[in-house]
């Protein structure tokens, strides 16, 4: 007999609850994020998610809750927390004033690194991050990408191996947002746990393993980003013909579907899995039908998060297509 299990939590928390006066901001969530995982936490605007943040890498207590972080308790070893975590927010904690160097020396002493491996660090941090030829200047003149990269090399000084990204990305351009999606793919490759807080929904599709969704200081909904959009009602496959007369046999082949005389289209319902498409073809071939055009719509993210929270202060959302031509 085999056993399986599961891997270590880099972040447990039970019941965590924190409040500002009559304002409840978390209401005894629950949150479990496997070691070398991205974790996302999605929320409207001001439904807690840096609070959450914040409790979690020790800047400020908690009113409830059993919390553990890298295996150390939060409330009874907070230092040894601080040791393991690193944090980069949406503002960047990047002085302006001195060089890229200069910037990571000053956190290498922090660290309390030797003057030789503190050098070593931000060489090898600098090259990693593609910041060598833009070490020597002032951080000021630096695009917003390349003061977010610099943040984050600046985290790593310390080797945490978990990362807090609190909004990481807002602000960046697509291209910039693209490169910080591969950075941290690379942490995470590397065994480092990330918890990630968004306002792009596609950011969190893209990255995080597992997706929690904070809503009046609750998780309204936890699971994989397929797991969230196969609780939504919608999906569909839509047909759409050339031939009227192709479009007419169709309309008789498939009762069920919604028809469009005009555009000569029928919707389907559908979860969008293969085994149903292939359903549909079958059915399609058995009656000598051929569609000139079949896409597949699937509830995204986007979806999720609005039937979730009501969509009031939501993230932010691209302007990607929901239907995709299969």
């Amino acid at each position: 007999m085999t056993t399986t299990t599961s891997p270590p939590l880099a972040i447990a928390a039970k019941g965590l609850r924190k409040a500002y006066g009559d304002r409840t901001v978390l209401d005894g969530i629950d949150l479990a994020v496997p070691a070398g995982t991205v974790f996302s936490l999605l929320g409207p605007n001001g439904a807690g998610k840096t609070t959450a943040v914040k409790i979690l890498s020790t800047l400020i207590g908690a009113d409830g809750g059993d919390l553990h972080v890298a295996g150390h308790d939060l409330a009874a070893d907070p230092q040894a927390v601080r040791a393991a975590i690193g944090v980069t927010g949406q503002f960047s904690a990047v002085d302006g004033l001195i060089t890229g160097e200069e910037n990571m020396l000053l956190m290498a002493d922090l660290h309390h690194l030797s003057r030789r491996e503190g050098r070593r660090t931000a060489a090898e941090l600098l090259e990693r991050f593609d910041l060598v030829e833009a070490a020597k200047r002032p951080a000021a003149g630096y695009s917003g990408g390349m003061k977010r990269r610099l943040d984050i090399a600046m985290t790593l000084v310390g080797a945490p191996r978990i990362i807090f990204l609190d909004e990481p990305t807002t602000g960046l351009d697509p291209r910039s947002r693209h490169t910080m999606w591969g950075i941290i793919r690379e942490l995470v490759s590397g065994g480092v746990t990330v918890f990630l807080t968004t306002q792009y929904l596609e950011e969190a599709d893209e990255l995080a393993d597992r997706i929690a969704v904070l809503s009046d200081g609750r998780i309204a909904a936890e699971g994989s980003a397929d797991e969230l959009k196969r609780l939504i009602p919608g999906g569909h496959v839509r047909l759409r013909f050339a031939d009227p007369a192709a479009y007419r046999s169709a309309v008789f082949a498939l009762p069920e579907a919604v028809s469009d005389d005009e555009a000569l289209s029928l919707q389907i319902p559908s979860d969008g899995s293969q085994r149903e498409l292939r359903a549909l073809l079958d059915r399609l071939d058995s009656a000598g039908i051929e569609a000139d055009e079949l896409s597949v719509h699937t509830p995204d993210l986007d979806d999720v998060f609005f039937a979730l929270t009501g969509g009031a202060g939501g993230p932010r959302v691209t302007d990607q297509p929901k239907e995709a031509v299969r």
